[in-house]
C-alpha cells in the first residue's frame, strides 16, 4: 500500500470530525468528534513514520494518544458537572463558563 491510501483515509476522518465538531450540539458528541481528528493526525504522523522508516512519527503519536486520554478525562468531567447543574449536555444551552 502506498501512502496516499493512508492520506485519504487520514482526510477523510479530520473532515468527518471537523463536520462533527461543527454541527453537533450535543457535547459528548463534539469529544467524540475530537477524538475523531486526533486519531487522524496519528494516522498521518505513524504513516510518514513508515514512508521515512524512523521512529519520530511514532513518538509523537503515542504523545497524542496521552493528551487525548487526559482531554477526554477532563472534558467528560466538565460535561458531567454541567449536566449535573443544569440537566442537559446542549452546548447551545450552556453558558456557565462565559466570564
Amino acid at each position: 500500500m502506498t501512502l496516499n491510501y493512508f492520506l485519504v483515509l487520514s482526510a477523510f476522518l479530520f473532515c468527518t470530525g471537523i463536520y462533527g465538531v461543527l454541527a453537533r450540539k450535543n457535547a459528548v458528541l463534539v469529544l467524540m468528534s475530537i477524538e475523531l481528528m486526533l486519531n487522524a493526525v496519528n494516522i498521518n504522523l505513524i504513516a510518514f513514520s513508515a514512508f521515512n522508516q524512523n521512529v519520530s512519527g511514532v513518538v509523537f503519536a503515542l504523545f497524542v494518544i496521552t493528551i487525548a486520554a487526559a482531554e477526554v478525562g477532563v472534558g467528560l468531567a466538565i460535561v458531567l458537572l454541567i449536566y449535573r447543574n443544569e440537566h442537559t449536555a446542549d452546548l447551545d444551552d450552556v453558558d456557565q463558563l462565559k466570564g
